[in-house]
């Protein structure tokens, strides 16, 4: 996949991370996400499974956009079916690090242990996140704003694009 000036060097990775259990209205949040990621030109990076990581593919996929897959397992059959390059690790959890890394930018839509581990992956290297009702930390019980938040999809996905962007730059 190429940016707009048909370099591929240009082009922005976001990864999606999420529940693999969501809600219905978590899903509806990251599908709207895929979407807009897609359409701006991003390619779409997640863990390849269901819940929140299958409706960011899904909503990609509508969107025009390029869906990479993360697999924890070793089979390409277990990516979601909106999963155009599925990448079997068979490293489990570990995964996530594999995650973070491919990504200029990190939005996570709720979640749970999981997606805390690639929030703390993504901050520790330097790896924006933006947060879509997901998780808030603290350190000593004094608030770290270290996640950029996000009130709703359109300003997630703007939000990651600047991010993603200004960190693409500055490497």
């Amino acid at each position: 996949m190429k940016g707009d000036d048909g370099l591929v060097g240009t082009v922005l990775y976001v990864a999606v991370v999420g529940g693999s259990r969501a809600s219905e209205e978590e899903c509806a949040l990251a599908e709207a996400v895929g979407r807009g990621l897609a359409e701006a030109g991003a390619v779409v990076v997640c863990g390849g499974l269901t819940g929140v990581m299958e409706a960011a593919c899904k909503g990609a996929r509508a969107g025009g956009g390029l869906t990479v897959g993360i697999l924890p397992g070793s089979d390409r059959a277990d990516a979601n079916p909106f999963v155009e390059v599925a990448l079997p690790t068979g490293l489990g959890e570990a995964r996530n690090a594999l995650v973070v890394r491919a990504a200029d930018a990190l939005l996570a839509v709720a979640g749970e242990f999981g997606t805390l581990s690639e929030i703390a992956l993504a901050l520790s290297t330097g790896v924006p996140v933006v947060g879509l009702r997901t998780w808030e930390l603290a350190k000593a019980g004094q608030p770290d704003d270290s996640i950029v938040r996000a009130d709703d999809p359109e300003a997630a996905v703007s939000l990651a694009l600047a991010l993603a962007g200004e960190r693409r730059s500055s490497s």
